[in-house]
């Protein structure tokens, strides 16, 4: 018998109070990489506006290399939250404005414990804390030509799609009545063989300007809003063999209006909490770390980045459909405390056969993932808003997407 089943992710936009945390986050991790690629970073920020003003808390541990000054980290925090677009009280913060928004800033140097058990040789060097980590691949998203070359599940693919483009379309001028706050969730039915049979549901919230005066009334206005969405967001990114009439219901705003103010005004922001909006969307499972604000010598970022890298390659070389790599490590030391490959059934060849050449081909030590992968570099900004995985690299960014042809040849003549 035939058995479908739903799958929902949801996605938030680069302006939503958790990432613009991130954002800033990343952002003083970029500076710091840019003085010193060795460079030991991990940096919160909290985000909350008031009726008075708005508050931006930076807290956490920065270790440089000796005769180089720390950048300016209050700075770099106005500076990144103004590019998301919070350049007004009105909206939810005004990070230009040394009146209107005040920026705190706690940050010491790391713990020398620690730092002793990260700086070594490229070969000896030990993980930056203990903890396991996820990284995972599947085919989803590989029927659809937009969207070929991901290997992701296709409901996070869309989610991170549609929130990357409704924060283009309000910085760009398409939508000049966004807000850089917004978030997005797709619902896709799934066939028997597990691939997407068509969008069950589609939301998408975006803050914007109150234009009731201008469209006289709230029901004019909400029309309007809905239909810029679909034409602009919606349609541009979800692919319209998913979009079936009278089984698709598209969500904008639906409760109705989501008018200024927002942003860290209506909802305080922390980083590291959207861990599964920035990963596969619960699709694949997660070791509870974050990525942002922290440099690759800590494994919950590097280690989660080089399991994606493995597991990618295994799907792209066609040795199985869907594929989890699980990684563990101690604080301080260098090789993994376990490796578990997991195809849920999917493999073309024994589990434990590709974990072998999986093993072979990779090496999961933290001075090899950061030297393999490049990423002793400022390449985290982009990282912050629309996903960490899935992402088409570009010179620098996003090197754990990029397939190795030799390493898929090898795996190909391993079947």
């Amino acid at each position: 018998m035939t058995q479908e089943w739903l799958f929902t992710s949801e996605s938030v936009a680069a302006g939503h109070p958790d990432k613009l945390c991130d954002a800033i986050s990343d952002a003083i991790v970029d500076a710091c990489l840019a003085l010193d690629p060795k460079a030991k970073v991990a940096v919160e920020t909290l985000v909350k506006g008031r009726e008075d003003r708005s508050h931006i808390v930076l807290a956490g541990e920065v270790k440089l290399a000796a005769g180089l000054d720390a950048p300016d980290y209050v700075a770099i925090a106005r500076k990144t939250a103004a590019a998301i677009g919070y350049t007004s009280h009105g909206i939810g913060m005004d990070a230009t404005s040394e009146t209107l928004c005040e920026v705190t800033e706690l940050i010491t140097s790391q713990s020398a414990h620690i730092n002793r058990g990260v700086v070594q040789s490229i070969d000896d060097q030990g993980a930056g804390d203990q903890g396991l980590m996820f990284g995972y691949a599947c085919n989803e998203t590989e029927a659809y030509p937009e969207h070929q070359g991901r290997w992701m599940p296709l409901a996070i693919a869309l989610s991170q799609a549609l929130t990357r483009r409704v924060s283009k379309a309000g910085l760009d001028g398409t939508l000049p009545w966004a807000r850089p706050d917004a978030k997005s969730q797709v619902t896709l039915m799934h066939g028997s063989d597990g691939q997407p049979l068509y969008a069950d549901n589609v939301v998408i919230a975006v803050q914007h300007k109150d234009m009731i005066a201008e469209h006289g009334s709230e029901e004019a206005e909400q029309a309007y809003i809905r239909q810029q969405v679909i034409e602009h967001v919606i349609q541009p990114v979800v692919p319209a063999s998913l979009m079936l009439e009278g089984k698709t219901t598209i969500h904008v705003n639906s409760t109705g209006r989501f008018a200024d103010p927002g942003g860290p005004y209506a909802d305080a922001g922390l980083t590291g909490r959207k861990i599964i909006v920035d990963t596969y969307g619960g699709r694949g499972r997660h070791g509870g770390g974050a990525f942002s604000g922290k440099d690759p010598t800590k494994v919950d970022r590097s280690a989660a980045y080089a399991a994606r890298w493995a597991a990618k390659h295994v799907v792209a070389s066609g040795l199985s459909t869907e594929c989890e790599i699980q990684l563990a490590y101690a604080i301080g030391v260098a090789d993994p405390v376990s490796i578990r490959v997991d195809t849920f059934g999917t493999g073309t060849i024994a589990d434990d056969t590709i974990a072998s050449l999986v093993d072979a081909h990779f090496s999961f030590k933290p001075g090899h993932i950061i030297r393999d992968l490049g990423l002793a570099a400022p390449i985290y900004g982009m990282t912050a808003a629309g996903g960490h995985f899935g992402r088409q690299p570009d010179g620098q960014t996003f090197p754990w997407e990029k397939l190795d042809q030799t390493v898929i040849a090898a795996f190909q003549a391993a079947v």
